[in-house]
């Protein structure tokens, strides 16, 4: 097997010499060494098809409809727009989902996504929940093999398999299994990658996606705004207005009320009060619980910062390179996130592992996506465990990036 770490190179750059040597044919220790490289790749891998094939067969072979909470809450709330009712009704909610198998310990759950994410789900109202359960599943992986097969595009086709980083990547599994959207937000977001330069209007369309989840791209949202009055361009943000545009007709076609009642199921569920493991809520809970501000001023602080790192960067920004540190502080500065929304941080990550020159950060970065998978097993006798992954895992993304860009090969980007 070819050595998956130390051939790392683009079609503009030769092979490290060193890794290329150690790949080579003869010498017991060249070998070893080339095995040792390969085999973190190997086992995240391998741990990651496991479980993914193990989870899939206990949730088919299940007598309830499969699924999780977050997908059987989906489905219900297409049920209710297929039948011209309230989604975000309790009582009419709850007979639907605990229909659809929602265990009893679990609360009658609601879309939280704002209400121009309904068009999503309305097509699920029409299947039966299973085959309902597997297309979004097919659907989300096809998201994820999608952006990152662009992604390796993107980064010029180099020739070693460190994209399996980014299909292997743990929380994108996780979010894959929980039956989450984050996945079809990454893939708005390398959508918006790929085409900005070469077709603006359709990669504003593609933002759409990430507007399924706003509150995950704020200082990246913030530099977009700024780069588009900048550069004048125009026809991204046309694609924009016109993506949203048809989102809330529809949204208003298929239930004209949905606003209204959105907003009377927030304030009644209060759920801005609601737990959320991540850094945002820690510094509210830490300095003063019922401050609801506390927990938005880190996402102000990491706009303040995004606009001024731009601003320095506005005569030759790029987004394939400027664009990934933007994104990693945006999901460690968002007011309320999950560890399943931190798949939006592959194509940074990505490009880090094939720029890096660091063997050691390769396999550091695989230890940690394997770390998160682990805490999926645990999670499944004791909850809590996951949550406390999503408070170390954000900072450690971004520091990795750091190490990664700083022990960077010698080649033009």
């Amino acid at each position: 097997m070819a050595c998956m770490i130390g051939n790392a190179h683009t079609p503009a750059v030769d092979p490290d010499r060193e890794n290329a040597r150690a790949c080579e044919p003869g010498g017991i220790r060249r070998k070893i060494l080339c095995a040792v490289a390969t085999l973190p790749f190997v086992t995240v891998c391998a741990l990651a098809a496991g479980f993914i094939a193990g989870r899939y067969c206990t949730l088919l072979l299940s007598p309830l409809a499969p699924g999780t909470r977050d997908f059987i809450i989906f489905w219900a709330t297409g049920q209710q727009l297929a039948h011209h009712d309230n989604p975000y009704d309790e009582e009419a909610m709850s007979r639907v989902e605990r229909a659809a198998g929602l265990p009893l310990p679990y609360k009658v759950g609601f879309m939280r996504n704002l209400p121009w994410t309904l068009p999503l789900v309305f097509p699920l109202g029409f299947i039966n929940p299973r085959v309902a359960w597997l297309l979004w599943s097919m659907l989300m992986l096809a998201c994820l093999a999608v952006s990152v097969y662009l992604l390796w595009i993107l980064y010029g086709r180099p020739r070693n398999r460190r994209y399996l980083l980014g299909l292997s990547f743990g929380p994108a599994l996780l979010c894959l299994l929980y039956g989450q959207t984050s996945l079809f937000s990454l893939l708005g977001l390398v959508l918006f990658l790929r085409l900005h330069r070469t077709r603006p209007f359709l990669a504003g369309i593609s933002l759409w996606l990430c507007a399924l989840k706003p509150h995950l791209f704020l200082p990246f949202g913030v530099v977009l705004l700024a780069w588009v009055l900048v550069s004048r361009s125009y026809k991204l943000l046309a694609g924009a207005v016109v993506a949203m545009a048809a989102s809330c007709a529809i949204t208003y076609a298929i239930a004209p009320l949905s606003w209204n009642q959105y907003l009377q199921m927030a304030r009644a569920s209060e759920i801005e009060r609601g737990f959320v493991p991540c850094l945002s809520y820690l510094l509210r809970n830490w300095l003063s619980p019922h401050a609801i501000w506390l927990q938005y001023l880190p996402s102000v602080l990491g706009c303040a910062w995004a606009l001024s790192y731009y601003w320095l960067r506005r005569q030759d920004w790029d987004w394939m390179k400027n664009g990934s540190p933007l994104m990693l502080v945006s999901i460690l500065t968002a007011p309320y996130t999950f560890i399943y929304d931190q798949g939006l941080v592959i194509p940074a990550l990505l490009r880090g592992a094939f720029l890096t020159r660091s063997r050691n950060l390769l396999i550091a970065l695989a230890f940690l996506s394997a770390l998160v998978e682990i805490a999926l097993y645990r999670s499944f006798s004791h909850p809590p465990d996951l949550y406390l992954w999503t408070y170390w895992t954000a900072p450690a993304w971004l520091v990795w990036y750091l190490c990664a860009s700083h022990f960077k090969r010698t080649q033009p980007e």
